[in-house]
């Protein structure tokens, strides 16, 4: 017991066990009277603070103290990361995830197009859930490499090749065309139908190496966060409602969610700044204010 807290509340317990009075347990702990007896006033900003971290950590459970942090500073005054970590610990409210670890099955060969700018790399997969009564649905994910935005997500049932070339045409006409789009080797990606159309619009299909996940390393690491955040999370009473949900939570990861590989930026405001430093594809440019981004955001709930 060092602090003066622990020493009152030892006090206090061997006072109401009867083992002394309140001045022989000052004396024996070595606790002034004054300092026992004073009520102590905790900091309005203070207790403020830590009511936002807690609030937060509530709302994102599966959120680090270092994305709290983040979002704590960009609603109050700048606070320090290791309070946020301690403020966390004595709530219960750390987050302890385990990684699957996996063995690679050889060297890779597959070309490695790395994303400089705005639709240079985009990447696309599925995803699989089920409603509450066991029934399956897919989930067709589609981001930008370079700003991490999600750019399109189908949900439904079944999704055919057919449907994968009406969301990339319906990303594009929001977007501009990608340079390069990166996928495994599924039938509704390898499809004639995909490989003809892409190479009619002029965009280079990258295919990974089977087996070899972390060549799509993106997608993977995005559909890592969807999961863990939202997809284990939830029950979805119906296939609408996976939409709906699924749906406000692109917007939030689109336009709150801070991303630490993009200097704790929001994928548009990270994406509002490389248009403002040129960094587009030429013919189609990025909205250049916070505005026109979060215009962008306004109809991604229409594109499921």
């Amino acid at each position: 017991m060092v602090s003066p807290s622990q020493k009152r509340r030892a006090i206090k317990h061997a006072v109401e066990q009867g083992v002394g009075t309140t001045a022989q347990g000052c004396r024996a702990l070595g606790l002034g009277r004054s300092t026992y007896y004073h009520n102590t006033t905790a900091d309005p900003e203070r207790r403020q603070a830590e009511q936002r971290i807690v609030e937060l950590s509530q709302r994102h459970p599966r959120y680090g103290y270092r994305r709290i942090t983040v979002m704590a500073r960009r609603q109050g005054p700048p606070i320090n990361a290791k309070r946020v970590q301690r403020i966390r610990r004595v709530v219960g409210l750390q987050v302890r995830k385990k990684q699957r670890k996996l063995r690679r099955t050889g060297l890779s060969t597959a070309e490695r197009q790395r994303a400089t700018h705005p639709n240079h790399v985009w990447s696309w997969d599925f995803v699989e859930d089920q409603t509450e009564n066991g029934t399956r649905f897919r989930i067709l994910t589609l981001i930008d490499e370079y700003t991490r935005e999600i750019l399109a997500m189908r949900v439904a049932w079944s999704i055919r090749a057919v449907d994968v070339r009406a969301s990339l045409a319906e990303a594009m006409s929001r977007y501009g065309a990608p340079g390069h789009i990166r996928s495994d080797n599924g039938p509704e990606f390898i499809a004639y139908a995909i490989q003809d159309w892409l190479e009619e619009k002029q965009i280079k299909a990258i295919y990974i190496e089977p087996g070899s996940p972390w060549e799509n390393g993106h997608i993977e690491s995005f559909h890592d966060k969807f999961r863990d955040e939202l997809l284990n999370r939830e029950i979805f009473g119906s296939l609408l409602e996976a939409k709906i949900v699924i749906g406000q939570w692109r917007e939030e990861y689109n336009g709150e969610r801070p991303h630490s590989s993009l200097g704790n930026k929001t994928p548009e405001e990270f994406a509002a700044s490389a248009c403002a430093l040129g960094r587009f594809r030429s013919g189609f440019a990025l909205p250049t204010s916070p505005q026109g981004a979060k215009n962008r955001t306004i109809n991604h709930a229409a594109g499921l």
